[in-house]
């Protein structure tokens, strides 16, 4: 009997221990599932804009002038005047050459030349003598005619001798190497002792404001702007001629913008290109010849383009996406054909409509139709100054 109640007692609990599983199970089945929260995005709204079209163009600076220095006469470098990398003058002394040599030979070619005045002198004398005897028949026509080429012949030997003196004068004058235009002078190539000649290159004054720009434009944008680049030769400037903008190595910008100066004679063949010249002010001399640079201009204008910002396209494998959100707050995924980047918006040539938001933040966690919570964020403004057609001053060169 204790045995069998024993179990008796055993079944009871497992039976009312299964009750309670079954009763908890129950209630699992009945309480209701919670849905996520949609997810929360930032969208903008699309904006068409009138947006200028830039080109860009890669050069490199060059001085206005760039005037090479070479002596004229041979001889050693006694002195270097100016110190590298000087703002020099026109005018100024650069180097001075041993001037010795120089200085004797216009000591021989003026003593030369005085020789020969005195002879010039002396058979004048005698021509003025023979007038008279030759009139009064006291001396013969041959003897006359003799003195008479005599003085000519030493007129001739008088002015041959005042024209050595002059080279004389010259050569000697050369031994000082001035600057000829106003400038900055680049390093010597020379030191002092050096042996120098006519093709000796001393060194470079350069004239650094305005400074140059030099890039090639295709020929296909050459006979795009040829109207205008032919009107800014012929008046100073064409209607409606764009301002240059220079952009540098290390990222910045050029405070001062550019205009168009000229562009090359021709074509090169092997490359289908023209050379164009921009000219920019220098007034700090800021920018030396031979820096990278490249060139940026609003050459036209692109009418109603619609912007959004460049973080709402999303590219994958090549396709462009974006994210419309519509009035009922669900995503429709969009494949776009993108255009010109304009600052920091991206011109949409295909697929969005004015006034449409687009998602700038979250697109990576959405897919299409899903429903989410909308943040809006302010519509970036264009700057009024960029918005507008071309400003005046350039015509464009090399677009990369």
């Amino acid at each position: 009997m204790r045995l069998h109640g024993k179990w008796l007692v055993r079944g009871t609990l497992a039976a009312a221990a299964a009750a309670v599983a079954i009763i908890a199970a129950g209630c699992q089945k009945t309480a209701p599932m919670v849905a996520p929260p949609p997810p929360e995005v930032a969208v903008t709204t699309v904006i068409q804009r009138d947006v200028p079209v830039y080109s860009n163009w890669v050069g490199t600076t060059e001085g206005f002038v760039n005037a090479q220095i070479h002596p004229k006469v041979s001889g050693y470098i006694l002195k270097q005047v100016y110190q590298d990398g000087d703002h020099v003058r026109a005018e100024q002394l650069l180097f001075q050459i041993d001037d010795r040599e120089y200085k004797a030979a216009l000591d021989q070619a003026l003593s030369d030349l005085a020789q020969k005045q005195a002879d010039l002198k002396k058979n004048q004398q005698d021509l003025a003598r023979y007038k008279p005897l030759l009139a009064e028949q006291v001396i013969s026509r041959q003897d006359y005619d003799h003195v008479n080429q005599t003085t000519h012949a030493s007129a001739a030997a008088a002015q041959a001798a005042q024209a050595a003196v002059e080279t004389a004068k010259l050569n000697f004058e050369w031994t000082r190497v001035f600057s000829p235009i106003d400038g900055v002078a680049g390093i010597a190539k020379t030191q002092v002792g050096d042996l120098v000649s006519p093709t000796t290159l001393l060194t470079t004054v350069s004239q650094l404001d305005p400074i140059k720009v030099t890039f090639p434009i295709s020929e296909r944008e050459y006979l795009h702007f040829a109207v205008r680049i032919r009107e800014h030769q012929e008046k100073g400037v064409a209607k409606g001629e764009p301002t240059l903008e220079m952009i540098l190595a290390d990222g910045t910008i050029y405070p001062q913008p550019g205009h168009f100066y000229v562009a090359n004679r021709e074509v090169n063949v092997q490359t289908g290109t023209i050379k164009i010249q921009g000219i920019f002010p220098n007034h700090d001399y800021i920018l030396r010849p031979g820096l990278y640079a490249k060139i940026r201009s609003a050459t036209d204008v692109l009418p109603n383009a619609l912007l959004v910002p460049e973080r709402a396209v999303l590219e994958t494998q090549g396709q462009y996406q974006v994210g419309v959100v519509g009035a009922d707050n669900r995503v429709s995924l969009r494949t776009v054909k993108p255009g010109k980047s304009y600052d920091d918006l991206q011109v949409i040539e295909e697929g969005v409509a004015p006034g449409e938001r687009v998602i700038i933040e979250g697109i990576q966690k959405v897919t299409d139709g899903m429903q989410v919570k909308v943040r809006v964020v302010p519509v970036q403004p264009v700057p009024a100054a960029q918005a507008a057609a071309p400003s005046q001053g350039a015509v464009p060169a090399s677009q990369n």
